[in-house]
């Protein structure tokens, strides 16, 4: 029994560090997916050695195992009636973990609730807030889900300007500005492609606002 807790520590361990193989950007998303799927193989390999370590002290203890299986089978088709709901977040979960919708260490919004993915099981989503409370959705009832940290992330930024300002040199301005922080030997490294000014967002009464954004890594805004 301990070498099969070892065996399936190893495998889940293997499949994390086979997964997570990469450099730079891909390496940290393929790593949040290993995560994801390492602790859920582990879980899974936990109940399969459970059930078939019970099943064998059975066996030596010289039961007859097939009428409990039986029972077993009816059994769960009754409570698989009674448990819809559990059904339904399972399958939920499952389709949120196969779509690649969300891993461990993701910032995202569940509900309208934010917080860091600390969990992702087949039947529920574990967040935790700023505060560091822990909010744990049964999967079934994700109705909305926002994630802040998939891929890459934008920073956004908005400069308001005089009515008397010449809004090209504004805009070539902030086009420097930002070509100076993709050359910066701290800051660059985060950038993944450069400034992008998308114009003048609107006209205040006191004020042109023009706006752009910067695609870094994910958190890296």
């Amino acid at each position: 029994e301990f070498r099969r807790v070892l065996f399936r520590s190893a495998a889940a361990r293997r499949f994390e560090r086979e997964m997570a193989r990469g450099h730079g950007h891909n390496a940290t998303e393929r790593a949040k997916r290993a995560r994801t799927l390492g602790r859920l193989l582990q879980n899974a390999l936990s109940a399969l050695v459970i059930v078939i370590a019970g099943l064998m002290v059975l066996r030596e203890l010289r039961v007859d195992i097939t009428p409990a299986l039986t029972g077993a089978g009816i059994a769960g088709l009754a409570i698989g009636f009674g448990a819809q709901t559990i059904v339904r977040d399972v399958i939920s979960g499952f389709f949120l973990i196969l779509e690649d919708q969300c891993r461990v260490g993701d910032v995202a919004v569940v509900n309208g609730q934010a917080g860091l993915v600390e969990q992702v099981n087949l039947r529920t989503i574990v967040l935790r807030d700023d505060e560091g409370t822990v909010h744990v959705f049964p999967n079934g009832e994700v109705k909305t889900l926002a994630n802040k940290s998939k891929d890459f992330s934008y920073f956004v930024l908005s400069f308001g300007v005089g009515y008397d300002d010449d809004p090209a040199m504004v805009i070539q301005a902030m086009r420097e500005a930002g070509d100076a922080v993709a050359a910066d030997p701290v800051l660059g490294e985060f950038v993944m492609e450069p400034i992008e000014v998308l114009g003048i967002e609107a006209l205040e009464p006191s004020q042109v606002v023009v706006k752009a954004r910067i695609k870094t890594e994910p958190l890296k805004q």
